[in-house]
């Protein structure tokens, strides 16, 4: 299940996802034979965030990736394979808390509520209808398509957490896609056991309610409070920030010396057009010059203090086309040349 939508355009703030989410797609990728930097490349994903799964990526680019990683394997089901073979610990503590529940219902209702908590621009919910049990899941942006792997993968992911945690011939009533039939929908029937319906206003797994209603285990409460504690604080990390130049800095972050940083693509990742982040900023007393000076210049002098820094791999980090640029521009920041500042902190008594 992914982490939510990212809204591209409009006045939406950009929703993120954690670098952890696209793991089982990375490994798989890896032992295909697909160029996997190319694919990192063009979706502005580095090896360097893959290291840390808690680093964070716009999710329409996820989303993208997705959808590019199936047309590179040639497989049109890429997502829902992926999705089929998830088990709950490979979903970190959403996965254990639905393991731990004591009913379907429980269950669904919980990814519910946490997917619509942890992923911005995401609808989706557990009802009873007519001795039935929905759950539905969708992105809200309908700008951000197509979205067929990130609905086949999030909805297998969720058909297989019920029969690994419940029970193994636990199969929905029907299936329902918001994108429209592809030409082979076999594997799909393999995969959910159960009529699948396209071109739906929402994907959706129906279930039996009296067998979704079933309590097929006792539910450990101080281990779901725990859990839920935990989800609670990934929660309040995923909010976003209500202070649009700490959302640029964090864009900046995120992409200085990977690609341009330019005013329009900034403008464009947080959903804004170029003269309302422009006036916003200025509303705060700031600018994007003055934002990527500011992070250019702390970037430069923590890399500038190691032993093997060298002026040309501190230029390519902050994104400037050759050392001699990056001096340029160091020195009127700072007044001095990059040579003099770390001789300087060299010769300092504090560096000894």
């Amino acid at each position: 299940m992914s982490s939510g939508a990212t809204p591209i355009r409009g006045r939406q703030s950009t929703t993120y996802i954690r670098v952890a989410a696209l793991t089982p797609f990375i490994e798989h990728l890896e032992r295909s034979s697909v160029v996997l930097p190319t694919l990192l490349d063009r979706h502005a994903i580095s090896r360097a965030q893959l290291g840390d799964p808690y680093a964070m990526i716009p999710l329409h680019h996820f989303v993208a990736f997705l959808e590019d990683a199936a047309a590179a394997t040639g497989d049109e089901h890429f997502g829902a394979k992926l999705g089929a073979h998830r088990k709950p610990a490979d979903l970190g503590p959403m996965g254990i808390l639905f393991s731990v529940s004591p009913s379907v219902h429980i269950a669904l209702q919980r990814i519910a509520r946490l997917a619509n908590s942890l992923q911005g621009a995401t609808s989706s919910g557990a009802v009873e209808e007519d001795g039935a049990l929905i759950w539905s899941y969708a992105l809200t942006d309908s700008r951000i398509w197509p979205r067929r792997q990130d609905a086949e993968y999030s909805m297998a992911v969720t058909c297989e957490l019920v029969r690994s945690c419940f029970r193994a011939n636990l199969n929905p009533l029907e299936v329902h896609f918001e994108h429209e039939r592809p030409a082979k929908i076999e594997p799909l029937k393999r995969i959910f056991r159960a009529p699948i319906l396209f071109s739906q206003s929402s994907n959706r797994l129906i279930y039996e309610a009296e067998e979704a209603n079933r309590i097929f285990r006792t539910e450990d409460k101080f281990l779901v409070a725990t859990i839920e504690r935990h989800l609670a604080d990934l929660i309040s990390e995923m909010k976003p920030e209500d202070v649009l130049s700490d959302r640029v800095t964090f864009l900046i972050q995120l992409y200085l010396g990977r690609r341009s940083v330019t005013a329009g693509f900034l403008a464009e990742e947080l959903g804004l057009s170029l003269r309302t982040l422009q006036r916003r900023l200025d509303e705060e007393g700031t600018s994007i010059r003055e934002l990527v000076r500011r992070h250019r210049t702390t970037l430069a002098a923590g890399l500038l203090e190691r032993p093997e820094a060298r002026a040309a791999n501190v230029a390519l980090a902050l994104g400037y086309a050759d050392g001699a640029a990056f001096s340029r521009a160091f020195k009127e920041w700072t007044g001095q040349s990059p040579r003099q500042t770390r001789s300087r902190r060299r010769q300092s008594p504090e560096a000894e």
